[in-house]
C-alpha cells in the first residue's frame, strides 16, 4: 500500500507575487532610511529622550530586516507576518487615540500605511502558507521529519 502525499498548497500568482514581495521591499528600504535618520534625531535629543529615541531608531532597522525577510523569503518565515501586522495594527490604534499630538497624528498615517500595505501583502503572496515550512511539508518523502 503507497501513501499518497498531500499535495502542496499552488503559488501565488508571480504578478501578485511580485506586488506583494515589492511593497515589502518598499517597506524595507524606506524603513532603512527612517533608521538612518534616527542617528541624527538621536544626536539632537535631551538627555531625557535619548533612551527612547535610540530604541526607537534601533527598532526601524529590526523592521527593516523583516519586511526584508518578507520580501526575500514570503512563505519561508513563519510567525514574521504575523508580529509585523500585529505591531503596526497595534500602533496605528495607539497613534489614532491620541490624534491631538504631533507623533499621534504622523504615526496614525504612518502606521496605518504600513499595516496595510503588509496585511495586503500577506494575503497576495498567501503568507499564511509559511506556517507549512514548520509542518514538514517541505521535506523530501523519504525524510524522517515527513512522517511528523
Amino acid at each position: 500500500m503507497t501513501a499518497v502525499a498531500p499535495a502542496l498548497p499552488t503559488a501565488p500568482a508571480r504578478r501578485w507575487d511580485l506586488l506583494g514581495r515589492g511593497l515589502m521591499g518598499l517597506n524595507s528600504a524606506v524603513t532603512f532610511v527612517v533608521f538612518i535618520n534616527g542617528f541624527f534625531l538621536m544626536a539632537d535629543a535631551a538627555d531625557d529622550r535619548l533612551m527612547v529615541e535610540g530604541w526607537r531608531t534601533f527598532g526601524y532597522l529590526v523592521f527593516s530586516a523583516m519586511w526584508a525577510m518578507l520580501a526575500y523569503r514570503p512563505r519561508r518565515v513563519p510567525a514574521i507576518w504575523e508580529m509585523v501586522i500585529f505591531h503596526k495594527v497595534a500602533a496605528a490604534v495607539l497613534a489614532f487615540t491620541i490624534l491631538d499630538t504631533t507623533e499621534g497624528m504622523q504615526s496614525s498615517i504612518t502606521d496605518t500605511s504600513v499595516a496595510s500595505l503588509t496585511i495586503f501583502a500577506y494575503v497576495v503572496c498567501r503568507g499564511w502558507e509559511s506556517w507549512r515550512v514548520l509542518r514538514g511539508a517541505d521535506a523530501p518523502a523519504h525524510s524522517p521529519a515527513k512522517a511528523l
